[in-house]
């Protein structure tokens, strides 16, 4: 039973699947690839999805939904006809209708699929992604950050890169650093914007074009506001051809008509610009870089087509987009790849991804200066590459202290208040004085979403706490946290970190002086590589740790697997 790859946008979603070797992009029922995420009830009742439902956003827009996806995760509701509907809700029949469509095309049942959200979504909007995904009967196990999609869709680029991937669709701003190295395509640092895409430039357009034609955009009736802002959205994408395009609207109430240029969009949609660089400064400060260390830019998202974005983009970064990438479709191209590997397809076994987290994970602590506002003692930062695992120490922070309770948050901020709850768990602890014991706290959270908590106090006596962000059976939960168990491993314990290690030991204590020394500093920096836990980094360090053993190898006069014949 084939698994499928699902882009769930704002504006437009997509299926594809891993088929012959290559990602296939799946077609609708009308023949296109592109489906609206727009979802409206008719009179009787009738849910209809994609291009019919969009249609009606003019004369139908009281039963006619669009843009839901920003507000996933939350109680807002759209009435629709006599019934309320969640953003997770109107997100599930569009889903529905991409798997009857893949159904369709690949003449077999569809059950499971590995959906993309934006990098910046918190569990609680994943969360909605996947009771989303269940309410159209598929089993989402894997949600792939969008900019890792298209990472990996395009290879980003051939060789050792480190690219800014420009991820703008019609709700969200993504920003991601995607470094390739050998086999592995790894994100490293990730920020975005939940409330910025193309539709707020259709809103600017919109309204701008009022202001400029004399008419208060406010004062218009609800059809007249949708009117005006699919005309706009007509005009923006008119834009990335063509200019100057002529807006024009015309009803009984209502006779206006503007030039439009791309220097105009950008005069008018200055603040829209600004809040464009905040996250890529955000990303390339969090992984110690520089704007001229890029290797590349990689543009996607629909939004990402108009040709303003690409100028003010470019000329903020000094460097071109790269002129090979597929906007529209290579997230859903990325989420098919993401599918074949889950289903272990041939050809993609030896492809290793990596993501990260996009969120800091900490517990409370207590805070001297203010015991009623705990702080937030981070454990996993953001950024962190998944899966991973990482401990803190803490001690008690009364006399006498019989337990202590770690209540676990989301988020970036100073004070535990400040940010998500996730949950919480307790251990007893032997009464002494306040600081004489200790807990350690362990963190170990998966590509999946699973995060496990683990307390232990200095009697090795234990409490756990599994958070996860969509139902499982126990049996899946067993399972993946055996799987996870191979994380509290440090990679230095692992089969190819030890044979390493133990080779550089060996020739340690064959050499002296200075080649020792440089041996040992050698040993050093390939233990503090490994000690970041990070994939790429680790396989780095192998590779020219490895090399340079090589050569003393050579000087030596030996063979790898043992001393040379003048040592016998």
């Amino acid at each position: 039973m084939a698994i499928i790859g699902i882009d769930l946008g704002t504006t437009n979603s997509l299926a594809a699947v891993w088929r012959e070797g290559k990602s296939v992009l799946i077609p609708n029922a009308a023949g296109e690839y592109l489906t609206p995420s727009v979802v409206s009830v008719d009179e009787d009742g009738t849910v209809l999805v994609g291009r019919a439902a969009r249609d009606r956003l003019i004369t139908h827009p009281e039963r006619t939904a669009a843009g839901f996806k920003r507000h996933m995760g939350t109680d807002k509701t759209w009435n629709l006809g006599d019934r309320a509907f969640l953003p997770e809700e109107l997100s599930s029949f569009v889903l529905r209708s991409l798997r009857e469509d893949a159904e369709t095309f690949l003449k077999e049942p569809v059950t499971e699929a590995v959906v993309s959200v934006p990098a910046y979504f918190a569990e609680r909007q994943r969360a909605a992604t996947k009771r989303a995904a269940a309410l159209a009967g598929l089993r989402v196990e894997r949600l792939v950050n969008e900019p890792s999609a298209a990472a990996v869709a395009g290879r980003v680029s051939e060789g050792d890169t480190v690219c800014l991937v420009f991820d703008l669709g019609g709700g969200t701003l993504d920003v991601s650093l995607v470094e390739r190295f050998e086999n592995v395509v790894s994100i490293t640092a990730v920020s975005g914007d939940n409330k910025l895409g193309g539709w707020d430039f259709d809103r600017i357009i919109a309204q701008s074009f009022c202001q400029d034609c004399g008419l208060e955009f406010e004062g218009l009736s609800r059809q007249q506001k949708e009117t005006l802002v699919r005309q706009a959205e007509t005009c923006k994408m008119a834009l990335t051809t063509q200019e100057p395009v002529i807006m024009a609207v015309e009803d009984e109430t209502l006779s206006a008509s503007l030039p439009l240029t791309n220097e105009w969009l950008i005069r008018k949609s200055g603040p829209l610009f600004q809040r464009m660089t905040v996250p890529i400064q955000r990303v390339i400060s969090d992984a110690g870089l520089l704007k001229e260390d890029l290797d590349g830019l990689v543009m996607v998202g629909g939004s990402s087509h108009m040709p303003a974005v690409r100028r003010y983009i470019a000329r903020f970064l000094g460097m071109e987009p790269a002129r090979n990438s597929r906007p529209d479709t290579v997230v859903a191209l990325g989420a098919g790849i993401c599918a074949g590997m889950k289903a272990r397809a041939s050809g993609l076994r030896e492809l290793v991804m990596t993501d990260v987290c996009p969120f800091t994970l900490g517990v409370n602590v207590l805070n001297p200066s203010n015991p009623s506002r705990p702080l937030m003692s981070p454990i996993i930062e953001r950024n962190s590459v998944l899966p991973t695992s990482r401990m803190g120490i803490y001690q008690t922070a009364r006399d006498g202290q019989e337990q202590v309770e770690i209540q676990i948050f989301q988020g970036e901020n100073r004070y535990c208040a400040d940010n998500t709850p996730l949950g919480k768990l307790t251990l007893a602890v032997p009464p002494a004085p306040r600081g004489c014991q200790s807990v350690r706290v362990r963190f170990t959270y998966d590509i999946n979403g699973l995060l496990e908590a683990e307390v232990l106090n200095e009697r090795e006596e234990s409490a756990r706490l599994v958070i996860q962000n969509q139902d499982m059976t126990e049996e899946e939960v067993r399972r993946r946290l055996a799987e996870l168990e191979e994380l509290k491993l440090h990679p230095r314990e692992r089969e190819a970190s030890r044979a390493l290690s133990a080779r550089g030991e060996r020739l340690y204590a064959m050499t002296v002086g200075e080649l020792r020394s440089r041996v040992g500093a050698a040993l050093d920096w390939f233990d503090q590589e490994l000690a970041s836990q990070e994939p790429i980094r680790i396989a780095r360090a192998q590779r020219q740790t490895g090399r340079f053993f090589d050569q003393v190898e050579a000087y030596l006069g030996v063979l790898p697997d043992g001393p040379g014949e003048d040592e016998e």
